[in-house]
Order: structure tokens, then sequence, then C-alpha cells
């Protein structure tokens, strides 16, 4: 008997790509389903065939939970409108051949913001948006899980090698990373459309050089999704990592898209490469210089087998000065916590106040201009009609005011991508970083209340005086290390706005000098009146 699947969410084909188009509610029967890189060969009632990505298929008909390739994602516990954790969210495994990975699923992430204003709240629903409808399951955010638990890197043995130290100085403004003398960056370009499978999937693949040997690369997102992934489970309780940009379901081959993708990619690798500790790590450092095909896959698998992971990457910070004061470290966390939370309070009303100018600006705002410009041109009208000798001056005036109102309408709706969307862009980096940091500070936090029971360990013969002292030790090297990323991120917090704030002034003043020298070209038909 074939194999029958009910479809869980609407998917739209790609032309030219065997692929089959589904709609929620839909059975389908399944043709094989060893196609790889997540799809399925599916039939539908018609008789069509085609494509369809596992995860948007039930095996054997409907229920409460879904499943696709072995993932099952529960809608009642498991759901918190901030996306799946991994270990339910319906992604093909990685097998040890990276050209079998698949580049397809590409669902929207929730709290984005849009090239074309969009700005979707928490836990929101996506509508049909510039680049069609969307699934709303954030691949790229899960709770931090990996790794050992702070309690381990405490009593744990310091590793043996020295090469991948993390030195801590004491700057002027506390503890600080040591800096590359050289600053790593890289440049992402030439986006083209490859294929795999035989030419049955399709995916686009980036160039990208580093400064460092201005040789190019080649990636595509899944690669990117895999270096996040390495980053996250590295550094993830020592670090903010921010989210990739969003992922996409249709439209991904549509030039907007791939345009808008490219450019996040970029600012996600450039906040990458400007931070000390992340830019000059062995899998960082992989995906920009590999060599060959062969180098990639070797340190691939290397990476994937890293057991200096989570809370032991603290084993390695070497601070130059003292144990910090426990007390004054405590205080600095609360105070850092609170900033971060106004600070993310502040965040999202921008984003929400830019959001609505943005809708504004592109829709009821230029409607307003072009009717006081349309107003204008019928005046004159009703003044030509009059056949007053005369008059045509006057006339001629009132149809270029018109002219002119009109042409601002176009340039009002045009602005918000030419400086509120850069400023659109940065507050929502930074809106990821900061959601980062809550993570960052409950891992520090358990082990500073490990160290507090420390005396208790040590009186019912749990640890020794020795563990006692070295736990102590250990947590002032905790604490060096987020006193440096408080440090490195108000500093970069400082440049990245005014960097952006300049630009988006920059850009209003030509925005409204344009508009007053449109105002004084009309203007200047009626001085000779």
């Amino acid at each position: 008997m074939a194999l029958k699947a009910q479809v869980l969410y609407d998917f739209s084909a790609e032309p030219g790509n065997n692929e089959l188009s589904v709609r929620q509610g839909e059975t389908v029967t399944v043709i094989d389903q060893d196609v790889g890189g997540g799809w399925i060969a599916a039939q539908n009632s018609r008789g069509q065939r085609g494509l369809v990505p596992e995860g948007y298929l039930q095996m054997g008909g409907g229920g409460d939970s879904w499943s696709g390739g072995g993932a099952s994602v529960s809608h009642a516990d498991g759901w918190d409108g901030g996306g799946a954790s991994r270990s339910q969210q319906a992604v093909p495994d990685d097998d040890d051949d990276d050209g079998e990975w698949d580049d397809d699923w590409d669902d929207q992430s929730v709290s984005s913001y849009h090239g074309n204003g969009q700005v979707e709240e928490d836990g929101g629903a996506s509508g049909r948006g510039a680049h069609g409808h969307s699934v709303k399951i954030s691949l790229n955010k899960f709770p931090f899980s990996k790794g050992p638990s702070p309690e381990v890197f405490l009593l744990s043995k310091p590793p043996a090698n020295s090469r991948d130290r993390l030195p801590v100085y004491m700057g002027e403004v506390g503890p600080v990373w040591l800096y590359p003398t050289s600053p790593l960056d890289c440049v992402i370009a030439d986006p083209k459309k490859e294929s795999k499978l035989y030419g049955l999937k399709s995916f686009i693949e980036y160039q990208i050089t580093p400064n460092t040997t201005n040789r190019p690369v080649n990636h595509r997102y899944k690669h990117f999704d895999w270096l996040y992934e390495r980053l996250l489970e590295k550094f993830g309780s020592v670090l903010p990592i921010p989210s990739l940009p969003d992922k996409q379901v249709t439209g991904r081959f549509e030039e907007d898209f791939i345009r808008m993708r490219m450019e996040r990619l970029q600012a996600w690798m450039t906040r990458m490469c400007r931070h000390p500790v992340v830019s000059q790590s062995e899998v960082f450092q992989l995906f920009l210089t590999y060599k060959d095909e062969r180098d990639w896959k070797l340190g691939k698998r290397k990476a994937e087998k890293d057991e200096m992971v989570g809370p032991m990457m603290f084993s390695l910070v070497e601070p130059e000065a003292a144990e910090l004061d426990a007390v004054q470290v405590e205080q600095r966390c609360e105070q850092y916590s609170r900033f971060t939370k106004t600070m993310e309070d502040g965040v999202r009303e921008l984003l929400n106040v830019g959001h609505t100018h943005w809708k504004r600006c592109t829709g009821p705002l230029p409607k307003e201009y072009e009717r006081i410009g349309r107003a204008f041109r019928n005046l004159s009208t009703v003044f030509i009609s009059s056949k007053y000798p005369g008059e045509e001056t006057l006339t001629d005036a009132l149809t270029a005011a018109g002219k002119t109102y009109e042409e601002i309408a176009q340039i009002v709706a045009e602005q918000p991508q030419k400086d509120l969307h850069f400023l659109l862009e940065t507050n929502s980096e930074y809106k990821g970083l900061l959601g980062c940091f809550p993570e960052i500070m409950t891992v520090h936090k358990a082990a500073v209340d490990k160290v507090k029971e420390a005396d208790r360990l040590v009186s019912t013969g749990k640890i020794t005086s020795s563990d006692r002292k070295s736990m102590s030790q250990r947590i002032s090297c905790m604490s060096y290390s987020l006193q440096a990323e408080m440090n490195h991120f108000h500093s970069n917090r400082i440049y990245d706005y005014n960097r952006v704030m300049q630009f988006y002034l920059q850009q209003q003043v030509t925005f409204y000098q344009q508009i007053a020298d449109k105002l004084r070209e009309a203007l200047s038909h009626f001085a000779t009146l």
C-alpha cells in the first residue's frame, strides 16, 4: 500500500525547480523518501509529481504534533513564539558529506525586520510579505543547552594546550580582550545560483574574501548556518553569538531577497570579524581560509569533535591581574543586566516607531502629497477654462506646483530605503545581541552560586580546600571574561550608533534639502507674476 502523508503547511513550488505546490490539509502519496537534502518526492490527487520539504509532511495522517524526517514538534509546551528548540526542529541530519546539505529550509524567524519596512512582533505570524508566504519556525535560535555545566569547569583540570589561551588585560575601562594588531574583515559578494542532485535542487552560493588572504572562498547559506551552530556551541556561554539573518521557504531566488540576505550576512560576518575571540578562533578561520574541499571537510569534522566548548572555554581565559572582588563583580553584573534590559526596551521602541514611520512614508504620506498635487492641477484646469487673457503664467505655475508635489510624493516613498533601513537594521542586530546576554549572565550566576556553596562542600568532604581555592580562581577568570565582553559590547555600541546616526541624519538633511529645492523651483514660477 502506498504511503500517504498529510500536508502541514502551504508550499509554493519554485518555477523550474522540480518542486510540487501543496496546500495545508491536502493528502499526498509519497513516491520516494530517499531523495536527500530534506526533500521528499510526492504525488498529489491530480497526479502531479514533484519535491516537497519533508518538514511540511506528516506521514500517515493528522494529529496534534507533526513530524518530518524523524523530528517532532509539539504545539503545546514546546512552542513559545520564539522558535522551536534544536531538538524540535524538522531539519535534515547532517552527514559527513556536506555536499548533501540543503539550503531550502528558509523560514522567517520571529521578531525580524524586513527590507520592506515590516517589523514582526514576537510570537506573531507572518502574512504574505515581499517574498511571499513564509512558515514561522525559527531555526536559528535555541536555548544554550550544549556543553558541560559551569560546575564542571570550576573543578576540571586545566587544558594542556596553551595555544588557544584567551588573554584578558586591564584597560582604562576595566578588563578587555586582547585585540589583534591587524583587524580581520571580509567582503561577501557575487551570489550565484548553483545546483545539486543532478540539477534537481538549486541554491545560492556566495563569494567571501577575507582581507588577510585576499583569496575568495565560496559558501552556501547552509554553511553559514553550520558556522553559527559551531560558534554558539563553542562560545555560547562566554560571548553573545547573534542569530543569522532570516530564512525563507519561497522566493529565495528573487533578486531582492538575495540582495537583502547578502547584506545581512555581510553585517553578521563583519560583527564576528570584529570580535577578538571569535575572529581568531580556528573554526572561524577555517570558514574564511580553507584551501580546498578536502581541507574544508577535514576542518569541519575537527570542529564538530571539539571538546573545548561551552563553560570549558573559561579555562582558556588568562587574566593579567589578581582575582576580582566578588562583591564588585556582582554589582557590575546587576548594573549591566539592568542596562541591557533597558536598552532592549529602547531598541524595541525604536523598531516599532521606525516600522510605523516606514509604513506612513510608503503609504498614506505620499498619497497626501499626490492629492495636493492633483488639487493644484485641477485648479489650474479650472482657471484655464475661464479663457481670461494673461493668466497662462498663473495656470502654468499651478500645474508646475502640482507636478512638484507629485514628485515629492515619490521622494518620500523612496526615502526609508535610503536611511531608515540602515537604522532599523542596526537596531535589529542589537536586538539579537541583547537577547544573548541573559544566557551568559545565567551561566556566570550559576557558577557564582556554586562557589558560594564551596565552604559547605568542603565541610561535608565533597571537595578539598585546594578545590575551594581553585574554584575561587576560576570564578575570577569567568568574571574577567564577562567584564571584557561587557566592555567590548559598550565600545561597539558607541561606535555603531554614532556611525548609523550620522548616516541617518546626513541622509535626512539631503532628503529635506531635495524637497526644499523642489519647492523653491515651484515658487520661482510664481515670482514673475
